[in-house]
């Protein structure tokens, strides 16, 4: 009889508005929710940058940066020990994602249930008008071979 080790192996995280997040796929599924944020970048307690912008990509590469500029955050959990979550007494989330002696809070400006809707909404809007830019681009090439047709 063989003793499987595995049998009695400890169940994933479970962690629900606050706790340390340090596995980089589970950073980086969190973060790629929010859209529009304010970070505020400190280094030793002290505030360095602080501004508005929009989470354009989410990532997991060692050689990479994080980047912050032109309001647009290219984010790379690999920059990060770990994720700290948190939330405020309003019942908001934040985020701080720290490495040694500096953070970056993340601070969402947005709902992602409105957000989730209005994407879904511009998504549709949007493929109906390529939609209708396509067929009505077919018409016109076919016109077009009409007029050139002797026949």
């Amino acid at each position: 009889m063989s003793y499987n080790q595995f049998s009695h192996s400890i169940p994933a995280p479970c962690i629900v508005d606050t706790g340390l997040i340090v596995n980089k796929d589970d950073m980086r599924r969190l973060l790629s929710s929010l859209g529009r944020v304010r970070y505020i970048h400190t280094l030793d307690d002290q505030v360095q940058n602080q501004g508005e912008g929009c989470i354009l990509e989410v990532f997991t590469d060692p050689s990479q940066a994080t980047l912050i500029a032109n309001r647009a955050l290219y984010l790379n959990v690999c920059s990060f020990d770990y994720l700290h979550l948190h939330q405020s007494p309003e019942g908001d989330s934040f985020f701080d994602l720290v490495q040694e002696n500096r953070q970056l809070r993340l601070i969402s400006l947005g709902n992602p249930l409105n957000d989730q809707e209005s994407s879904r909404n511009l998504d549709e809007a949007a493929l109906e008008a390529m939609l209708t830019q396509v067929l009505s681009a077919k018409w016109d090439v076919q016109m077009d071979d009409e007029d050139d047709c002797p026949f």
